[in-house]
């Protein structure tokens, strides 16, 4: 299988902590964010009605001050006033419950959306083909799932409802100001202008140091991460206080970086809570003069009241804005991956079990090819980007039940040919036939169902050991499992373990060595029992001592079966029924070991040490 990378992660934050993108299509991406909001429809009108309500209430409750004040305080109408305070009382009530209201339904409605979106990105990844894993890191996928889906779920349940909550309120409050006194509306609205010019400069300034810190928050993490990885290597080569050094400048840089992010952070609510101080004073000295001609002192008090709630949601609106600019651009990375182009598969022949036949490839037309392992390669010519040819016009066959061996240099095409055989990827030009049917018309699943492979790299799933095995088929029984284990020199030291095949695996396995878990790699490929196998490197981690212990259960394992075979321990290939030497793409000889020993070419001079594998 071709290598995968590692590594990647979330990328810059913004204030506030918060990932901060800017979209490349807002609009695009908003109208696909929708469409997962549709079933959710009467949700949210109801939450535009609760949120409408709320705003209402808010606004409303400041403006009862006036009559409050004028109409009962002042003339000492106490009984009316205890009436307005259980009215004011009443909307500020009907204010928090809806509040409260339009927050649970958002919070239900945010989280089965992110849900969704979430189980169609599983559900697209599965149908994705290889090729789209080979450009993309494992930490960069990771993070539409975390970061990304952490970033949407976060604008659905607050930002969105605050959003359009803010809004509501500023519009609501200047209305209600202009009602009140216009010419003190035009003193607060020259401050908000000198506020909003503020919250833009340090908001700027603020975000520019916050993708630093985090560009070096980076550099600490993934150093911490090598080093950490590395400490055997450290200490055997007495490394220590030079690793030290290394994390000294990189958390250096780190704390300039977070200092001056954290400075301009930490200056917007107090700068704007002075402005606001400044804008309630002047308010106050203008209002009061215009009070006392007017005898308007409730007017006054409810227009303070509005003077101080006027520059709230400035600062939220742009704390909000940012967070969803961030969710969009990660909805963006997301819908990467919902819209990239799936697999195709137009095989229409599939696996049956006849019953008399034993696996057969079923054809449209109704007729039944027996599965034997005869697979053939006839001039085929490939490469992973077609400006750059892997395999030059490949020719080869193997028979059913025939161990064919590959070796050669690192890069020579060996492994290309297994991906080919599963359809990981589709050939240039050639044709590529199991039981003389086009790989093209087989259906992929069967295609896969039909091999079995075992490669260099082993991944263990978290489960039992038996489960593990199972992995291969999911319908064998545990004694095929321990069958399988057997026949592969696995079941001796899995019945070492503390409960046998009953112990938990985690971790990739990593309480067992990395023979211990090849093995368990091979007891896999074994329970599928497959026609044909496909082994990768499979012994390259498995020392030599285990590799002659368990030489005779791989000659079971591959009796009878169709072999493919990878190996740069030439010691591994001699019992093969034909050798292929491939270098740069294309096959240089073809033989038996012995036969190729005669030649005194290519593989001769390998085994016999006069050059080495790459």
């Amino acid at each position: 299988m071709a290598e995968t990378r590692k590594g990647g992660g979330p990328g810059p934050r913004g204030p506030g902590g918060r990932g901060f993108q800017k979209p490349k299509d807002l609009r695009k991406t908003l109208g696909k964010l929708l469409r997962y909001l549709a079933p959710y429809q009467a949700h949210m009108t109801v939450v535009v009605v609760l949120l409408v309500t709320s705003s209402l209430c808010t606004v409303g409750g400041s403006y009862l001050l006036r009559p409050l004040i004028n109409n009962y305080i002042l003339p000492g109408n106490f009984p009316g006033l205890a009436r307005m305070l259980v009215v004011m009382a009443m909307v500020y009530a009907s204010g928090a419950l809806s509040s409260y209201g339009y927050a649970r339904i958002m919070v239900h409605v945010s989280q089965n959306t992110v849900a969704k979106l979430r189980e169609d990105l599983f559900s697209r990844m599965q149908s994705l083909p290889l090729r789209f894993f080979d450009a993309h890191t494992h930490g960069e996928l990771m993070s539409r799932y975390t970061n990304d889906m952490e970033t949407i779920s976060e604008a659905l349940n607050n930002s969105f409802g605050s959003l359009i909550s803010c809004a509501l309120n500023f519009t609501l409050t200047i209305a209600a100001m202009l009602v009140l006194n216009p010419l003190l509306t035009l003193v607060t609205l020259g401050m908000l202008c000198v506020m909003l010019f503020t919250v833009r400069t340090i908001g700027s300034r603020s975000r520019r140091y916050f993708t630093a810190q985090q560009k070096t928050l980076g550099e600490v993490n993934g150093y911490i991460e090598e080093m950490t990885e590395g400490q055997k290597i450290i200490k055997v080569f007495h490394h220590e206080a030079a690793a030290e050094q290394g994390f000294r400048e990189r958390n250096a840089a780190y704390r300039q970086a977070a200092a001056r992010a954290q400075i301009f952070a930490g200056i917007m609510m107090p700068a704007m809570g002075n402005l606001g101080y400044l804008n309630y004073a002047l308010t106050c000295c203008a209002g009061a003069v215009m009070a006392v001609r007017s005898g308007d002192l409730g007017g006054l008090a409810a227009f303070l009241q509005y003077s101080r709630q006027v520059s709230q949601p400035i600062t939220q609106i742009s704390q909000q804005v940012n967070t969803i600019l961030s969710a969009v651009a990660g909805a963006e990375r997301v819908f990467e991956i919902l819209e990239a182009e799936p697999e195709t598969d137009a095989g229409q022949v599939t696996l049956a079990r006849d019953g008399q036949k034993g696996w057969v490839w079923q054809k449209p037309d109704g007729t039944a090819v027996p599965l034997r392992g005869d697979v053939r390669f006839e001039h085929v010519t490939f490469g992973y980007d077609p400006r750059k040819t892997v395999l030059h016009d490949i020719s080869l066959y193997a028979k059913p039940g025939q161990k064919i061996a590959f070796v050669g240099s690192t890069g020579a095409g060996k492994t290309t040919i297994m991906n080919l055989i599963n359809r990981f990827y589709e050939i240039q030009s050639g044709v590529i036939t199991y039981d003389g049917i086009d790989v093209r018309e087989i259906d992929k699943s069967s295609l896969r169902r039909s091999l079995g492979v075992v490669l260099q790299d082993t991944h263990l799933f978290t489960g039992t050991v038996r489960d593990n095995i199972r992995y291969g088929r999911l319908d064998a029984t545990d004694a095929e499992v321990e069958q399988a284990a057997c026949l592969a020199g696995a079941d001796a030291f899995i019945r070492r373990l503390p409960q046998g095949y009953d112990t938990v695996l985690s971790g990739d396995g990593g309480n067992l060595s990395q023979g211990e878990r090849q093995l368990l790699n091979i007891a896999r490929a074994e329970c599928a029992n497959t026609p044909a196998l496909i082994l990768d490197e499979a012994t390259s981690s498995i020392d030599t001592r285990t590799e002659k212990l368990i030489e005779q259960g791989m000659d079971r394992l591959m009796a009878g079966r169709t072999v493919f075979v990878i190996a740069h321990r030439l010691s591994t290939v001699r019992n093969a029924r034909a050798i292929l030497v491939l270098e740069h793409g294309e096959i240089l000889e073809r033989g038996d070991h012995q036969e190729l020993l005669d030649r005194k070419g290519r593989y001769y001079q390998l085994y016999t040490g006069q050059l080495e594998l790459d």
